[in-house]
Parts: structure tokens; sequence; C-alpha cells
């Protein structure tokens, strides 16, 4: 199956409330729909996670993540503006004031967790797919991050509804994305480096 293919079936899945495996800018991921809440239960569920966890989304530009938080603050800007200038590690943004997601998807204070993506077979299915995608680590909560297709637990392929075949020979190390809190006051945390 070529890349074209998998995009196209992984968004089939996608767009019928499904749950896919697939690669990212970082490790592998479960992902669903950002906006279908059943969707968004049904991953929690599969990782044996508690959903008071929020879960990372990612998108494949500027202009989707706008689509999801009311206010963008300008450090954000100033931030993606250089993490995509330069050869960065993958980092997620943690923003306040979520909107058009699925509500057991935002953290209670209102923020929400997205990244955007270069990498390009997630770039490619998100533009695809047209909406934010939920992107958490593929491992029961608790256990390791599964940095290649091979370290998947058994119990996580039997879960989902796809899995993507693009990547699956890739062996090499991958690491979590760094995560920062911009908080709309112009606070800001290093959450993980």
């Amino acid at each position: 199956m070529n890349r074209e293919e998998d995009i196209k079936k992984a968004v089939e899945v996608l767009r019928k409330g499904g749950v896919i495996l697939y690669p990212t800018d970082t490790v592998w991921g479960i992902g669903c729909d950002a906006t279908n809440a059943e969707a968004v239960k049904r991953v929690y569920e599969i990782k044996q996670r508690d959903d008071s966890k929020a879960l990372i989304c990612l998108v494949d530009s500027d202009a989707r993540l706008q689509r999801y938080v009311r206010n963008v603050p300008d450090v954000a800007w100033q931030l993606i503006d250089s993490l995509q200038a330069g050869d960065c590690k993958p980092t997620t943004l943690i923003l306040d004031d979520a909107v058009n997601l699925a509500p057991n998807l935002i953290a209670d204070d209102g923020s929400i967790a997205l990244r955007i993506t270069n990498e390009p077979f997630s770039k490619e299915l998100c533009f695809r797919f047209q909406k934010a995608l939920v992107s958490t680590s593929a491992n029961i909560s608790g256990e390791p991050a599964a940095q290649n297709y091979s370290d998947i637990d058994p119990r996580i392929l039997e879960a989902v509804d796809y899995v993507c075949w693009s990547r699956r020979q890739e062996h090499k190390p991958h690491l979590p994305s760094s995560i920062i809190r911009l908080k709309n006051d112009g606070q800001v945390t290093i959450i993980r480096k």
C-alpha cells in the first residue's frame, strides 16, 4: 500500500468516527477526530486513561490551529515562527480558550494542547482530514510510549479500527514533543523539555 492509499483509508475511518494508529512527528500515535466526543471517549478507553488527563491534537497549519483557539496570544505566534524557522524538536503548545473541539478533549481550565506537525505523513493526513486530529502516544497509560510500530502493545493494535502502513519498518529513536503552556496573560511554563 502506498502512502496516498494509506492516508485515504485512514481519513475514511476517521470520518466514520473510528480510531487509528499512525506515525507522527514524534512517537506512534492513537488518533481520532478531535471534534467527535464518542471517538475521543474510545481513545481514553483504549489507553485505559482517566479522561481528566488531556490529550494532544495535531494540526497541519497555522490556519487550522486558529480554528480551535478563540484568541491565539502573540507569544504563541512568535514561538511557532521560531520553531518553524529552525530545526527544532516538535513542540506542543497548551493554549487557553479552546473552541470547536469535543468537550471531553478540553481541559477543565478550558485549555487545549495543539501541535503543528511538519512530518510528511502526519501533515498530509491532517491536511486531507481537514480537522484537528487527536495524537496521544500509542501505549497503555503508564507504560512507555511506542517509538516505533514494533513497540506497540498488541492490545492497542487490536482495539483500533485502522493501523497505518506507512513507516512500519522504521526502527529509530523517537521522543515525545516538548510541551509549553502559554496563558493568555503572557505567562509561559515549560511542562516538558
